[in-house]
């Protein structure tokens, strides 16, 4: 097989581990010198192909790349941009592969959610549409969870730490003051349309007070009146309510709660903020003091308090990705399969990326409770795996120290730029 070149890029909202799927895709093309060149890696994902700002790995350290494993964030910069079909956009499409000629890339990794799947998808065809040999393999990675054909994603064990962690010492606070300041704590969390992220708050409940004492779902729709008397009840019999909201969080007509008029770069709506809303309900309603916190960016940039399962199952998909590659495999993703025995175990296997771009995944109703404010035994038992294990970044002087790039360019050879 000819020695061809690979690009590897972050795409979407970026993750506390997504940089150890790149040190598993960079470690392990390193191990393939006589199969793979150079790895060049796109500045803001895609864009960096469009523009031709190429980063050679290369140039950075071993020890640099390994320390990607602890590192939070996209190293290399992350971009919200969905290609349009061949069809549509033709433009796009012949500067990629203009790219990819005079780099000599014939290996192309794709670090992201469906939306991104969709985009490795459209690169794949670059092959039979467009007459050039290029491999599009998708690396997996969403902290919502929800793509199809995977247990689990990257990236998602860690925020249902941080999340599972953060309403329990949140709990615990409001119970503290309850008794003469505030009666709810609402903590608003990530999850469009899935409400993975939210159900997993319920890790936190050990004991039937124990807070989250409301979980509220995009899979169940929002009913107000049952809302409010659930929160009655509850801190008629606690002394307190902690309520942990998807920001998905719809009615049965299936408006958001928090819809704030406006769409993303992927035309998905933008969100303004469901805990807000749901505080006033509760001041409206029952006129009780009330707290609320967005876990917002917080919840996917806490590298600190990682699942060393997520951290394993990221760097794995990123190693299979490679390998998929040097097999002559095309327009799959490593997705991670869940075993069957007690004891949790996982295996990486191939899957289609026509069976998984634009496709969402919703919480399977028997893991929420039958009133729909709390998770099941089954939805504990899918939670609880993906969040075990500790493993903390080294620190210096009280603070964490994370992975440094050098980002050196690699030179261009087309005169001509690309406006994006």
């Amino acid at each position: 097989m000819a020695k061809k070149n690979a690009f590897y890029a972050q795409s979407g909202g970026v993750t506390s581990v997504i940089n150890a799927s790149a040190c598993g895709v960079i470690e392990t093309a390193r191990q393939h010198k006589t199969q793979i060149g150079k790895l060049y890696a796109g500045h803001n994902g895609i864009i960096g192909a469009l523009r031709e700002e190429l980063i050679d790995t290369g140039k950075e350290s071993a020890k640099t790349i390994a320390a990607l494993r602890h590192t939070p964030a996209g190293a290399f910069g992350s971009c919200r941009y969905k290609l349009k079909s061949l069809e549509e956009n033709q433009a796009e499409y012949a500067r990629l592969l203009e790219v990819f000629k005079a780099h000599n890339i014939g290996y192309f990794f794709y670090n992201g959610g469906g939306d991104s799947a969709d985009t490795c998808l459209k690169i794949s065809q670059l092959s039979s549409k467009m007459g050039y040999p290029i491999q599009a393999i998708h690396v997996p990675k969403t902290v919502d969870n929800d793509l199809p054909l995977t247990d689990c994603c990257p990236g998602f064990g860690s925020v249902a730490k941080y999340v599972a962690v953060s309403t329990r010492e949140a709990g615990l606070d409001v119970a503290s003051m309850c008794n003469t300041s505030t009666k709810v704590f609402i903590l608003e969390v990530m999850g469009r349309h899935a409400g993975w992220i939210a159900g997993a708050a319920g890790l936190a409940k050990e004991a039937e007070t124990d807070p989250p004492h409301i979980i509220l779902f995009p899979e169940i729709a929002f009913d107000r009146k049952k809302f409010v008397k659930k929160v009655q009840q509850t801190v008629k019999k606690c002394g307190y309510c902690v309520v942990v909201a998807s920001e998905g969080a719809q009615t049965k007509d299936g408006r958001f709660l928090a819809d704030a008029g406006t769409t993303d770069a992927f035309g998905h709506k933008q969100l303004g903020g469901v805990a807000p809303t749901l505080a006033t309900i509760i001041k409206e309603d029952l006129g009780y003091k009330y707290h609320w916190a967005l876990a917002d960016y917080l919840q996917r940039a806490a590298r600190h308090i990682a699942s060393a399962t997520d951290v394993e199952q990221a760097y794995a998909v990123g190693k299979a990705a490679v390998e998929y590659a040097m097999a002559g495999k095309n327009a799959v993703m490593p997705a991670i399969i869940r075993g069957k025995g007690k004891k949790y175990s996982w295996t990486i296997q191939e899957a289609p990326l026509e069976k998984v771009a634009n496709v969402e995944k919703m919480m399977p109703r028997n893991y929420i409770s039958r009133d729909g404010f709390g998770i099941t035994e089954e939805g504990f038992r899918y939670f609880a795996p993906l969040i075990a294990g500790e493993d903390h970044p080294p620190y210096k002087n009280g603070l964490p120290q994370y992975a440094k790039l050098k980002k050196v360019f690699a030179a261009k050879k087309l005169k001509k730029g690309f406006k994006v």
